[in-house]
């Protein structure tokens, strides 16, 4: 298992869901922790609550990946002793809404879009120069089981997950030869904020998530720090993760009974 002990670990989408959890757990490994989310009130007792509990240094900042100005400048803005990224979490993220294209809202698009691809190339872009200069590093993308199949609905938030895919593989080839990981981590269903927001509506949140024991963002950020603690010549390029009850993005067995089109 590699120490992790005083690295800086950089988590976008650290606010809530998995980002909260990978926090929560990186912080146990005596990390340093850079959190980044668009609601700075929730990242900031955060890092009160893990510098509290582990001692650890946390410092939260407010950032909106989909802005391209703001994440160049709030990264090359971060204090000098902070500079020294050696993970990368590229977890936020997120879904609007699971109607068919011609429905689609083309606010919806944009917003997944340039969150879910954009987002994550604007931080990577401003912070992976730092670790190649270094020669050192880990990039983990939050993809999506969405990012390997298809589903009704899911028209325009899968093709962003497939970029992602698309991005962790070109990672891995522009970066040969340097002594720096690339990793995706594909979660199916998670019971979080995530599709609560997809929605606007909790009440069909909780119902899509019952009749089935789905993932926790816990489980997620478990395997998120096994593939940082891996040894330096270990490289997890990519992990699909299903709760037991999910055969595939679109089939759930709830209650007894397998239920396809469960976006629909």
């Amino acid at each position: 298992m590699l120490s992790l002990k005083n690295k800086i670990v950089f988590i976008t989408g650290a606010s809530s869901g998995i980002g909260e959890a990978c926090a929560k757990q990186f912080g146990a490994l005596g990390t340093r922790l850079i959190l980044a989310a668009r609601r700075i009130e929730h990242i900031q007792k955060l890092a009160v609550a893990l510098k509290n509990e582990h001692q650890i240094e946390v410092l939260p900042i407010k950032l909106d990946v989909q802005n391209k100005e703001e994440v160049a400048k709030v990264i090359r803005d971060l204090p000098q002793d902070w500079t020294d990224i050696e993970i990368l979490v590229n977890n936020a993220g997120l879904a609007l809404s699971s109607d068919k294209i011609q429905n689609g809202d083309l606010k919806n698009w944009e917003t997944m879009i340039n969150t879910n691809l954009l987002g994550l190339l604007y931080v990577t872009h401003a912070i992976l120069p730092g670790m190649v200069a270094r020669n050192h590093g880990h990039i983990i993308n939050i993809g999506s089981v969405a990012g390997h199949d298809y589903y009704v609905g899911g028209n325009v938030y899968c093709a962003t997950k497939h970029a992602v895919k698309a991005i962790n593989k070109s990672l891995r080839l522009d970066l040969s030869g340097l002594d720096i990981r690339v990793t995706e981590i594909n979660p199916g269903l998670t019971h979080t904020e995530f599709s609560e927001v997809r929605w606007q509506n909790k009440e069909r949140a909780d119902q899509f998530y019952s009749g089935f024991t789905p993932l926790c963002a816990n489980d997620i950020a478990d395997t998120v720090l096994y593939c940082a603690t891996r040894p330096k010549h270990v490289n997890i390029e990519e992990l699909i993760i299903y709760p037991t009850a999910q055969a595939s993005p679109n089939l759930v067995h709830k209650k007894g009974q397998t239920v396809k089109g469960i976006f629909e």
